[in-house]
């Protein structure tokens, strides 16, 4: 998606804020164990602890918008990306080339884990997700929309869409990770989308008809 460089930039400042002692906390634990040990001879093809906390770190934006989006709540985005931080330190043998791709899967089974989304969860109400403030999903700023109408699903849509749509994981991983048929995630992916783009739509029309009467 074209937004979601931009939405991850702005989720990782705001989010950096609210984790930097929550991540230092996780790192200084993940520091202390006995980090796995990879054969020597493997060395040059496996991500080691370290390169693997390295790409938390280098690539933290994206991982904390990917925590946000999953959890829809910044305290459980933050619980999100320490638990993927310590995950780094847990014997996992991953080859170089697959390091991102299993740290995104992390960040998604802790997220699943913390939220445990299901089928027939009912939506949300529009504060659901805005614990740092007062406003309605409606009155959010227009850069904000991308991930606002995401947030207006119910969890377990929220989670197919980001997981399917956003990040592009291939329906058999999207449907074992959530413990559903793929006939049920390809469902809920389907009601998912028209639910983003309706919203979208409503909010593009909302913007034209305010500019529309005001030059009016």
């Amino acid at each position: 998606m074209g937004s979601t460089q931009q939405m991850s930039k702005e989720m990782g400042r705001r989010l950096a804020g609210h984790s930097g002692r929550a991540a230092q906390q996780g790192e200084a634990e993940v520091t202390c164990r006995d980090i796995h040990r990879i054969p020597e001879s493997g060395r040059s093809e496996y991500a080691t602890a370290e390169n693997l906390r390295d790409l938390f770190r280098e690539d933290s934006d994206r991982l904390h918008l990917l925590s946000f989006l999953l959890t829809a709540d910044i305290e459980k985005a933050q619980r999100c990306f320490v638990a993927g931080l310590e995950d780094c330190a847990d014997g996992n043998t991953v080859f170089r080339e697959w390091a991102t791709s299993w740290a995104r899967r992390v960040i998604a089974r802790n997220a699943i884990r913390i939220i445990a989304p299901h089928k027939g969860q009912p939506q949300p109400t529009e504060s659901a997700h805005q614990p740092a403030g007062k406003r309605g999903v409606l009155e959010m700023p227009v850069q904000d929309v991308p991930f606002a109408s995401v947030l207006r699903l119910n969890d377990f849509e929220r989670f197919v869409y980001v997981l399917s749509v956003i990040e592009r994981f291939s329906d058999q991983e999207c449907a074992v990770l959530l413990g559903v048929s793929w006939k049920e995630m390809r469902e809920a992916r389907a009601i998912a989308v028209q639910r983003v783009s309706d919203f979208e739509r409503a909010v593009t029309e909302s913007i034209t008809d305010a500019s529309s009467t005001g030059n009016r």
